[in-house]
């Protein structure tokens, strides 16, 4: 069986969940126009202009000048951020910490995540601390599903491809890793999660 000695995890939506939902669903009660304003204005890709960098007040200013009518639920995205992390997924935190406890393996941790948020997220979670480093996109200005980032990763951390395993929940930021000789997981569950791991050896 081949021998792993690094697990890289991806956070929102694996460790920590994280929906902006949480504040949005509070806002409208019509589930169709909160996913229309997803789609038409707080967009997935206005968001990760923000995990690759840009600041928080450009990008809502931004919006607010191209939808003025749309002024108050747009500042509640980073007004009322901190309301979209609900916490952390336990049952994936237990496997995390079982990883730690054996220090059989370098644990590190690759997120898409602006470096204006992601303090929230290190004041809330003891469990960021247990990495051996850290890769925040915002902090790097560059992002997931481009190679970079994973090149970055691999560099600065001295990891062997080919010897390290990567977990995240959305699929295709498991193209560019595997396409490097990293082992991938596409995340669905803790309990898919921990099977795989010990198929491997990992645990």
């Amino acid at each position: 069986m081949k021998k792993f000695d690094t697990v890289i995890f991806d956070l929102g939506g694996v460790l920590v969940d994280w929906n902006p939902d949480y504040v949005y669903r509070t806002i409208f009660n019509d589930e169709t126009k909160m996913r229309e304003f997803y789609n038409e204005i707080c967009t997935s890709e206005w968001n990760e202009e923000q995990d690759a960098g840009r600041g928080l007040k450009e990008a809502t200013e931004e919006l607010v000048a191209r939808f003025p009518h749309e002024e108050e639920n747009i500042r509640a995205y980073y007004n009322r951020w901190e309301e979209m992390l609900k916490g952390e997924i336990e049952s994936t935190v237990a496997v995390l910490e079982k990883l730690k406890d054996r220090k059989q393996h370098k644990l590190y941790a690759l997120t898409n995540w602006s470096a204006e948020t992601f303090p929230v997220a290190l004041r809330r979670f003891e469990f960021l601390q247990w990495f051996d480093g850290r890769l925040v996109s915002g902090e790097e200005r560059m992002r997931k599903p481009f190679r970079e980032i994973y090149e970055l990763l691999v560099n600065r951390f001295n990891i062997n491809p080919g010897t390290a395993v990567y977990i995240d929940d959305n699929a295709r930021n498991l193209t560019a890793p595997a396409q490097m000789g990293i082992y991938t997981i596409h995340f669905k569950d803790a309990h898919q999660l921990e099977d795989e791991l010990k198929q491997l050896g990992i645990l």
